[in-house]
């Protein structure tokens, strides 16, 4: 393939950018999305923090935000982009609309994780008169820690290919510069160098997260 001598520094800018967006989206996205896969198992019918009412809210809000696709997502809360960053265009923006699309879903994987979590686990921790916060700390988080790492790694992946859907709305990164550089200016051999590079991206996200899970299993 023949490039052109600008398109060098305008790749590995973008690059950049779409590691940026992926890796503090990623980092905010988890802050608020484990608390909400936590509340979402600890509140449940039965749980060891029963709350029905606030179980339900939480369930429908996450329903509701991963019903929505992202494309949609970014347009349809620019004012918020805009009144959280002060702007709707650009990497820092596109972050506002990744955490929202990520967090929930987080949210929703972390659930999943805790709830294959042996319910004699919690049985033993309340046997023991452990409170509910270091049943949560001590025994549901550390038995669901290798699940855990395999849900965030589902959900950094996710992450990348939004950060590349974020490009066909002036967000920067690798998508930006597939859509701008390659689709409209028709340029095949540019796609393909963008394609290729997220496909590594994905490659070597889920590597490292099968092999630090199957570390935590050992352990």
């Amino acid at each position: 393939m023949h490039f052109e001598p600008w398109f060098w520094p305008e790749f590995f800018s973008s690059i950049n950018e779409t590691l940026y967006m992926v890796i503090v989206g990623l980092i905010i996205s988890i802050i608020i999305g484990i608390p909400i896969g936590v509340i979402l198992v600890v509140t449940r019918e039965g749980a060891i923090l029963e709350n029905n009412i606030l179980y339900n809210v939480l369930n429908v809000v996450i329903n509701i935000f991963r019903s929505i696709p992202f494309i949609i997502l970014i347009v349809a809360i620019i004012p918020f982009t805009r009144f959280i960053v002060g702007t709707s265009i650009g990497t820092t923006a596109a972050i506002v609309p990744l955490v929202l699309y990520t967090a929930f879903y987080i949210g929703r994987l972390i659930e999943n994780s805790l709830l294959e979590v042996d319910q004699g686990t919690i049985e033993l921790a309340q046997a023991m008169g452990a409170t509910p916060w270091q049943t949560i700390w001590r025994f549901l988080l550390p038995e669901a820690l290798a699940s855990i790492v395999l849900a965030l790694t589902v959900a950094t992946i996710g992450l990348i290919g939004a950060s590349a859907m974020a490009g066909a709305v002036g967000a920067g990164g690798i998508g930006d510069l597939a859509i701008t550089y390659g689709y409209n200016q028709f340029k095949t051999e540019i796609m393909v160098i963008t394609v290729i590079t997220l496909i590594v991206m994905v490659q070597l996200v889920q590597s490292f997260g099968n092999w630090l899970a199957k570390k935590i299993r050992r352990n």
